[in-house]
């Protein structure tokens, strides 16, 4: 494809697979239709870049994948995230849902437990020069501690159940995305922190993807 083709396609994406989904938030919209993934897409798959369809991350890890457009604006809209705002992602993959949630907020942590994947989501977000992204390379399956609480943290594989670690994590107001359970029937959560010691948990949507990655060997090592 050539970059006429990519707009072209980008533009359908939106059209066709995103705001059929309920995403119609104009902020989102905009900055799904800005950033071009095909530039965050590995380079065997870039036809695929506005496919509806995950699209393999790791040659050693079917399940690391980049999620389908429709769920990182699903993602995007549910945070609901404000310009002043600093937001964790965990599991940074090629960069994508990175930039998307750096054009949407004053600042992101980012962590990803593969060490050739951060080291392409780096070049892919340097490219497009980004400067309020801080990129860590780690096991974030449990917790991870850089910043004692958040506006908004996006978990962007599926875990087993919502993770308490998480929870503690948000701000008061904060948003947590995350998917939970096991294939074929997980569900789409979003925790809000309520309180000192209160949250609300509220089903979204039911989906199936890939696990966190990193998530399956931090379990069977677990004692």
């Amino acid at each position: 494809m050539n970059s006429m083709d990519f707009e072209k396609a980008r533009f359908n994406m939106v059209e066709q697979q995103v705001r059929p989904w309920d995403v119609l938030d104009a902020r989102v919209l905009a900055v799904i239709n800005a950033i071009p993934r095909e530039d965050f897409t590995p380079d065997a798959y870039k036809n695929l870049a506005y496919a509806d369809t995950r699209i393999p991350l790791s040659n050693d890890d079917s399940d690391c994948c980049m999620l389908n457009p429709n769920i990182e604006g699903r993602i995007l809209q549910h945070l609901d995230i404000s310009d002043d705002e600093v937001v964790l992602e965990i599991g940074t993959g090629t960069g994508y849902l990175t930039a998307c949630l750096a054009s949407l907020a004053r600042h992101v942590d980012t962590v990803e437990i593969n060490e050739d994947l951060s080291k392409l989501a780096e070049k892919n977000l340097a490219k497009h020069g980004f400067d309020n992204i801080t990129l860590s390379t780690g096991d974030a399956s449990k917790s991870w501690t850089q910043k004692q609480f958040y506006d908004a943290i996006a978990i962007t594989g599926s875990m087993p159940e919502i993770p308490e670690s998480y929870k503690k994590m948000l701000k008061e107001g904060g948003r947590l995305f995350v998917i939970t359970g096991e294939a074929p029937a997980m569900t789409a959560q979003l925790v809000t922190r309520t309180g000192k010691n209160t949250w609300t948990t509220k089903g979204l949507f039911e989906t199936c993807v890939g696990s966190l990655c990193g998530i399956k060997k931090a379990e069977t090592f677990s004692f």
